[in-house]
């Protein structure tokens, strides 16, 4: 038997444990296809025969005001809020939901005039969670220390 599906809130309160990154608020977008974090500084970087792609997060939400680094990424072209098509790099991470870690991809978008740094999409909550758009931070109430 499957395992049931979470309900999560139209809000919550994630940990990207990979990148040192906690206590996130994010938005639960069911109209967004895929899943974004807010970054700034991304540009491609070729060191030697490999190509790296390095980025900063939102240290205006707590995040370690560092940079980082990755060799796995793609790009990928996405209609954005506004129904304007821009590319942008995709990167995979771990974020930890409901006690669990969970390993997703996120774009790496400009959300500086938006609220939460981080929107989570379709095909993050596919297969996973059902929403009650009602209900607001229903992980980090339920795995609060």
């Amino acid at each position: 038997m499957k395992n049931p599906l979470e309900t999560i809130g139209a809000t919550d309160v994630v940990d990207f444990p990979d990148l040192g990154w906690n206590e996130v608020p994010v938005r639960i977008d069911s109209g967004a296809a895929t899943s974004a974090i807010h970054c700034s500084r991304v540009k491609l970087v070729k060191e030697g025969e490999t190509v790296k792609l390095h980025f900063y997060l939102d240290t205006r939400k707590g995040a370690p005001q560092q940079l980082f680094s990755v060799t796995d990424f793609k790009e990928t072209v996405i209609r954005n809020s506004f129904g304007k098509e821009e590319k942008r790099y995709v990167i995979k991470t771990g974020i930890r939901i409901f006690g669990k870690k969970i390993r997703a991809e996120f774009s790496l978008a400009n959300r500086r005039k938006m609220r939460y740094p981080v929107l989570l999409g379709r095909k993050f909550l596919k297969n996973r969670f059902i929403i009650d758009v009602s209900q607001q931070d229903l992980s980090a109430k339920k795995h609060s220390k």
